[in-house]
């Protein structure tokens, strides 16, 4: 299981690894970043312990108990029109119909838009807090609160699994993988998204990349190192989405931010309305860097879509099928 500041990767507990480069949290520890001379997994190392991960997912991440969003305002409303064109997607690739289980669910808004897509059945699993209090709010949705080794869900039961940007947060991703293999049903398929460790967003930033996220994001894959594992695992890849307007341009800006302050994702936070992080720093100042953000964002879109023909964009969408 977890083993407290371990330097094992935390993929396939393998020991051998190389340092790249050092990485401050946003608690202002300095980690590194270490490739797995295995599985060829960058991760952080050492890895946070369980306090510190308490202290990463407390209510300020989550955000406040009262709201019913994570972000505010328009924000907010951009990342509903992003679930809608996602769940789009899952309901294509079951063709309307069948189980979906969506893994961290959030909100579980993304899941409210897919039940409205034709014969569509949703569960979903979430940690106890405050995301699981408004998922418990979406009608029909099956809702498993606490760990997805004690939900109830038999083996091959879903058309569909997804995870959106949860995979790089797991403490034990391969026995996730192996969970989610045995859970679908035969032909089913995986869908999920997580930053992508060599766009040229990360290589060129690293440290101060936002998708390093740290230390919250434990692990990450390359390309080809994550296909081959996937299909040791049996699966096959069916799809691969690399432009993205929600994350990727937002990503370019707050990772230059994060060179000109001594903390890092000062922006992210203050949209998420995390004053007690941001509280050292002038709101006119951020108000102003959000302004900014919105004035370049064009040219950001941009060079993702160049990024994204080369495979370098700064996050990733793949979608598997079970053999």
């Amino acid at each position: 299981m977890y083993k407290i500041n371990s330097s094992a990767c935390p993929y396939c507990k393998n020991l051998n690894y190389k340092v790249l480069f050092p990485v401050t949290d946003m608690f202002g520890k300095t980690r590194q970043l270490s490739k797995c001379q295995n599985c060829k997994a960058e991760y952080l190392n050492p890895q946070p312990n369980t306090e510190e991960l308490l202290q990463a997912y407390d209510d300020s991440y989550y955000g406040g108990e009262a709201d019913d969003s994570k972000f505010e305002g328009l924000v907010e409303r951009m990342i509903e029109y992003f679930r809608k064109k996602r769940a789009n997607r899952v309901a294509k690739i079951i063709q309307y119909q069948g189980n979906v289980l969506d893994i961290g669910c959030g909100n579980g808004q993304f899941l409210a838009h897919l039940s409205e897509q034709g014969q569509i059945q949703i569960f979903g699993t979430e940690m106890p807090g405050n995301s699981a209090r408004r998922a418990q709010k979406i009608p029909k949705l099956n809702l498993w609160i606490g760990e997805l080794f004690d939900s109830p869900y038999g083996d091959n039961r879903f058309d569909a699994i997804t995870l959106f940007h949860v995979f790089e947060h797991l403490v034990e991703p391969e026995a996730y993988l192996d969970w989610i293999y045995s859970h679908l049903k035969p032909d089913g398929h995986l869908v999920l998204s997580f930053p992508n460790i060599d766009s040229w967003q990360a290589r060129f930033h690293k440290g101060q990349w936002l998708h390093l996220d740290p230390p919250r994001h434990l692990f990450f894959f390359e390309r080809h190192p994550f296909i081959k594992l996937m299909q040791e695992k049996g699966f096959e890849l069916k799809t691969e989405l690399y432009f993205s307007i929600e994350q990727n341009p937002f990503g370019s800006f707050q990772s230059w931010s994060n060179r000109f302050h001594a903390k890092r994702e000062l922006l992210f936070e203050h949209l998420k309305g995390n004053r007690e992080y941001t509280k050292d720093n002038s709101k006119l100042s951020l108000s102003i860097e959000k302004l900014i953000y919105f004035a370049v964002s064009p040219a950001l879109i941009l060079s993702d879509a160049i990024a994204s023909i080369f495979k370098k964009s700064a996050t990733v969408e793949y979608t598997f099928r079970k053999i």
